[in-house]
């Protein structure tokens, strides 16, 4: 179609060229004393025309000419180019496949290649950038290497080079690279230090979450170990059970990390609900807080939420938490003869009542019995639960109860047995 149009339009202009100058009889008179030159308006026109024609073909001549050596330089720039991104890809790919050697020496290439193209005058948008990549690459290399001087001198010019404004978009790679090599040290120090120059928006990322969390780890610091993980979850950067693992592992560290009863106080007041909520954590805080000095009524307050869950919730605890559970809650109740309240054995009491067949469960009763001076109560609870107890450590203090209050009926035959009984599991546990 376009064909066609093309034709019909050079036809329109044929015809009306040959009905203007077919019939056009004008001339055009040139006086050039003492001559007369007389022309046709044609040949004229015909001749300005072709004048026209060859001054723009002149110019353009001129023009070509001129630009030979834009174009040469523009050569030259782009076979430079060419060069130093094969180089740079060369580079990626040795580092890549573990050949730190050649990678190496193909980001120097670059750097060489690029140094020569900035002495002869040539400045380009990208030059910067592309400097601080090959000195990154060879630091890269040379960290591989456990080469440390070139490492570091490379990792200097590469922030020196980060630093100017055609390249400030590269600074956070760069120090990001820092931290990771610190922590190939083993330097917490130097890699929470690197830490600090990061901007708050680039210290948030997943990556950056990531590395601090091993760095807190590595420098033992559970408090920012544990905020760090928080926000890792946050970000999910975990599963749900992962990061429930994590946090839960981290927070009985700080847990662990508490030597007064201040201390434990205020690593409990930081920890958030969900974590206060879980049984191990709990549990654990408890324990410490006893340890530590403190009183068994706020361990108590702590526990009654596990407490809860597990009366309210089928199967809300583990065997293993409950146990756990149970034991704090002994060494509560052996700290001081007003620990137990009536609140505390009406909650055992109607928990041991509802599953009559829980031996931990009527552990913890005949325990709770023992420290309200309850013996021949408690002496009826340890019995029963004796055959159907499957933990150890439960086992070995029950009989170790059963001897004390046998001695103190004055029966030191069934002491005797019930002591032999409780340092037999005792060995058997240990070994």
């Amino acid at each position: 179609m376009r064909v066609a149009l093309w034709f019909m339009g050079l036809f329109a202009v044929a015809a009306a060229l040959a009905l203007f100058a077919g019939s056009n009889e004008s001339t055009i008179t040139i006086f050039w004393p003492p001559n007369r030159i007389d022309l046709s308006l044609n040949m004229v026109l015909l001749l300005l025309a072709l004048l026209f024609f060859l001054g723009h073909l002149a110019l353009k001549a001129l023009a070509g000419l001129l630009a030979i050596p834009g174009q040469a330089r523009s050569w030259r720039i782009r076979h430079q180019e060419r060069a130093m991104h094969g180089a740079m890809l060369d580079a990626l790919s040795h580092l890549v496949a573990g050949r730190f050697i050649r990678a190496k020496k193909a980001a120097e290439v670059v750097l060489a290649r690029e140094a020569a193209m900035t002495r002869s005058g040539e400045v380009w948008s990208e030059a910067p950038r592309l400097r601080v990549l090959a000195h990154l690459l060879a630091a890269e290399s040379a960290q591989a290497l456990q080469d440390r001087p070139a490492r570091e001198a490379h990792f200097q010019q590469a922030l020196a080079q980060a630093a100017l404004l055609d390249a400030s978009a590269t600074r956070e790679g760069v120090l990001l690279r820092a931290v990771r090599w610190a922590l190939e040290d083993r330097d917490a120090s130097a890699a929470l230090d690197w830490f600090e120059q990061l901007p708050n928006g680039v210290s948030r990322r997943t990556v950056a979450l990531r590395l601090r969390l091993k760095v807190a780890r590595m420098a033992r610091n559970p408090d920012l170990a544990l905020e760090t993980a928080r926000l890792l979850a946050k970000h999910r950067a975990f599963s749900q059970v992962s990061a429930q693992g994590l946090v839960r592992a981290l927070a009985l560290e700080t847990i662990q990390g508490a030597y007064d009863a201040d201390q434990m106080q205020a690593v409990w007041h930081k920890l958030e609900s969900a974590e206060r909520s879980l049984p191990e954590v709990a549990c654990a805080a408890a324990s410490r807080w006893l340890q530590v000095g403190g009183s068994a009524h706020t361990a108590f307050e702590w526990l009654l939420p596990i407490w809860e869950r597990m009366v309210t919730v089928p199967d809300g605890l583990s065997q293993d938490q409950k146990i756990a559970l149970i034991r704090v809650l002994e060494i509560g109740f052996s700290i001081t003869e007003d620990a137990i309240d009536s609140a505390w054995l009406s909650r055992i009491e109607h928990v041991q009542q509802a599953n009559p067949g829980d031996a931990p469960l009527q552990y913890l009763a005949g325990v709770a019995c023992l420290h309200l001076q309850l013996w021949g109560k408690a002496q009826q609870l340890l019995k029963q639960a004796l055959p159907r107890l499957k933990d150890a450590g439960l086992l070995s203090r029950a009989w170790q109860v059963l001897a004390e209050l046998a001695q103190r009926q004055g029966d030191d035959t069934q002491a005797a047995v019930a002591w032999k009984n409780a340092a037999q599991i005792t060995l058997v546990r240990k070994a």
